[in-house]
């Protein structure tokens, strides 16, 4: 496994952590897609910040673009990870936390891809 991979799955690991803990603490006061809206946004400045100095700490790109790039990175995974979540949360009545755990994981693998060959491209 190179450094860049075992980077990204812990800092991956810390900002999906970070996303299903502010879910955990909110969910009961707001509808599930919300508080999965409110955990990403936590979750994104956990994200950016691991994967800018570890991930991906020989970005060929400026801070100010990478921030750019990831940012619309992030939100085509949060958009991903939305449907996913709905879909099983409403239509395969799944409980929200086993829900949430799938659609990160989907989200994780489109985030990778996209942050590594373009939002911080070497």
């Amino acid at each position: 496994m190179s450094a860049s991979t075992f980077w990204f799955l812990a800092v991956g690991g810390s900002a999906a952590l970070t996303h299903m803990g502010v879910f955990a603490l909110v969910q009961s006061h707001m509808l599930p897609e919300l508080a999965n809206a409110l955990g990403f946004v936590i979750a994104f400045f956990v994200s950016f910040a691991g994967h800018r100095l570890l991930s991906f700490k020989d970005a060929g790109t400026s801070v100010r673009a990478s921030l750019g790039r990831f940012a619309v990175t992030a939100l085509a995974g949060f958009a991903s990870n939305e449907l996913i979540f709905a879909l099983l949360l409403r239509s395969a009545g799944l409980p929200a936390l086993v829900a949430l755990f799938i659609a990160l994981v989907f989200a994780a693998g489109q985030t990778f891809l996209f942050s590594r060959y373009w939002a911080f491209r070497r």
